[in-house]
């Protein structure tokens, strides 16, 4: 029981980093977020272009950011079906999507609610597929892990707040 406590504080430190990456693209200051009412509907259809080539790491990136939702999902709702444990990463990503289109901070895309729950599906797949190579231990891996990654996440953010003083 300790362990899912301390999956939960994990989980909503992972969602603020996600919804300051999503929503606020690492800035500090309203100021500085850009001032885009975008929508794309079409599939793949307006990947990133860098001088004239077309850039898929934001693409990837969607991709690599929603993978921890889904292994935070299957460790959360371990005991519940497949497509539970996607719900909310679909649902998640869909309110940042909107959000974005609603208060012109960034393109709402097709595209990235598609590569977004890809991701989480991936994190699920994954968290399954370890469970069943590390039985009980496996939340206690992810866990520490995670603590890991959100040391790392903090010092990072301390280090880009005190540059920016």
């Amino acid at each position: 029981m300790e362990s899912k406590k301390i999956t939960k504080v994990l989980f909503l430190f992972y969602l603020a980093g996600l919804t300051w990456i999503i929503l606020f693209k690492m800035q500090f200051s309203w100021q500085e977020l850009p001032a885009i009412r975008n929508i794309n509907f079409v599939p793949f259809g307006q990947p990133a272009m860098t001088n004239g080539t077309t850039d898929f790491d934001e693409v990837i990136g969607n991709l690599l950011a929603f993978v921890p939702f889904g292994i935070f999902t299957g460790m959360l709702l371990e005991k519940r079906l497949f497509l539970i444990k996607v719900v909310p990463v679909f649902l998640t990503s869909l309110a940042f999507e909107t959000a974005q289109y609603i208060f012109s901070i960034g393109a709402s895309d097709i595209t990235d609610l598609l590569m977004n729950t890809a991701g989480g599906i991936i994190g699920v797949v994954l968290f399954i597929i370890l469970s069943k190579l590390f039985k009980d231990k496996t939340a206690k891996i992810f866990n520490t892990i995670c603590l890991t990654g959100a040391v790392f996440m903090s010092v990072f953010v301390g280090i880009i707040l005190i540059v920016n003083l």
